[in-house]
């Protein structure tokens, strides 16, 4: 057998040890001992090798304009939507296409390869969004995959252009249909943008991806209507509830019954820890909410659950590195997710969990699947949420596209190592 690359010796996210043989852009062989010429031989002995890390909920038409056309003061989620709308009409078609394109190059610099990102539809300002990552997509096409949700910011009936810029978006070859329900100007109104967007989606064949009860009024109810309308359409498996923070301050019995909805229609949930916890509890005092919502309950429920990144450097969030790893570490922390059993879920729900629900199904570290990969210098699934370590190699669809040096910190202490490595496995 002759193959284009062979990994030899990495650790899976289950432990075992493995060489890996790539041909023809997908995985030839995942076995013990692979014996193969190779156009290109990679010792990777003892790192962990993992699928490519995946963000299902994303605003790349605004990543990257942190301080344009000002910082939001109040750090709320008011101001940065209102902080928004002034940049929209600042902003032009290629500068949203450029930032897009270097927040991508740092994505797959960290093993990043599939992104979701909403991209606003409210007005004409914002269509120029939908044209400058329309472009992106193709651009990135060879290397990442990148969805593109149709997302009407300011509400599907509230703002006048929405609806039609939303349809004229999907007909443009946008791939999904999204929503912000608990933006609309009541609770009537939010439920019939769910049942509608939701129709549009059934009529066209699209996935629903909507922002829902983003807010800390535990009144705000419409995944409800969200997991309703997903049973009565038979979008079963193709719709996500992101947010959902008004769960968390839900009254327990309404959520003991809600929560089996959810899991009988097959909605799966997204929420973004980073965002979710900066955001939300701002009108509170103490105790203050932080607002991520019910995760471990979700997945005793048999709820898809995926960590999102949802901003990096934009009106709402002055920081972020595209690391799906940084989500996860901070995801696990709050959700108390810290048994072994569901850290690891912590690290699926940045890669294999993210892949289904995003409908990437050609995706993992199997024997057929796309040759798309990272390795990591960490030898677990734990540890590398532990040290968010270096990506040492990335791959993309059989072709390596980030490479980078194992480094070591020089240490001048007496009678102490003169080099520290921080990797430590349990046991």
């Amino acid at each position: 057998m002759t193959v284009d690359v062979l990994l030899k010796g990495g650790v899976l996210p289950n432990g075992q040890t493995t060489d890996i043989a790539i041909s023809d852009g997908v995985i030839a062989a995942v076995e013990p001992t692979i014996d193969a010429e190779a156009g290109e031989v990679v010792d990777i002995a003892g790192d962990l090798v993992s699928p490519p890390f995946l963000d299902p909920h994303f605003h790349m038409d605004a990543t990257l304009s942190y301080g344009q056309p000002r910082i939001n003061a109040s750090g709320t989620l008011l101001e940065g939507i209102a902080l928004w709308g002034e940049l929209k009409k600042e902003q032009t078609e290629e500068e949203i296409a450029e930032r897009a394109l270097r927040y991508c190059d740092w994505a797959v610099s960290m093993g990043l390869l599939g992104i979701r990102s909403h991209v606003d539809t409210s007005d004409d300002e914002a269509m120029k969004g939908v044209r400058a990552l329309l472009s992106v997509r193709e651009t990135v096409k060879p290397y990442l995959d990148l969805q593109l949700v149709a997302f009407p910011q300011d509400g599907f009936y509230r703002a006048p252009q929405a609806r039609q810029n939303t349809l004229a978006a999907l007909d443009m070859g946008v791939d999904v249909v999204g929503g912000i329900p608990h933006f609309e100007r009541t609770m009537a109104e939010g439920r019939a943008c769910v049942t509608e967007l939701c129709e549009i989606a059934a009529e066209r064949g699209l996935r629903v991806d909507m922002h829902c009860d983003e807010t800390d009024d535990p009144l705000s109810r419409h995944i409800e209507q969200l997991a309703y309308e997903t049973q009565r359409l038979g979008l079963q498996g193709r719709v996500v509830g992101s947010h959902l923070t008004s769960m968390h301050s839900m009254d327990n019995y309404y959520v003991s019954k809600l929560l089996p909805l959810m899991a009988e229609a097959e909605v799966a949930a997204v929420p973004n820890p980073l965002i979710n916890i900066t955001l939300q509890g701002r009108h509170d005092t103490y105790p203050k909410r932080r607002g991520l919502t019910r995760v471990p309950e979700m997945l005793a429920h048999g709820i898809r659950v995926a960590w999102g990144q949802d901003c990096v450097r934009d009106p709402w969030y002055a920081l972020g590195t595209a690391d799906m790893l940084d989500v996860a570490f901070m995801g696990l922390h709050v959700a108390q997710m810290t048994s072994p059993a569901a850290m690891r879920q912590c690290f699926d729900m940045v890669t294999s969990d993210t892949a289904a629900i995003m409908g990437l199904h050609d995706l993992g570290l199997e024997k057929g699947k796309r040759a798309s990969l990272v390795v990591l210098d960490a030898g677990d699934p734990i540890e590398a949420i532990r040290l968010r370590p270096d990506r040492l190699l990335v791959m993309s669809n059989g072709k390596i596209i980030a490479r980078k040096e194992k480094r070591k910190t020089a240490l001048s202490v007496p009678g102490r190592p003169t080099e520290i490595d921080r990797r430590h496995s349990a046991g």
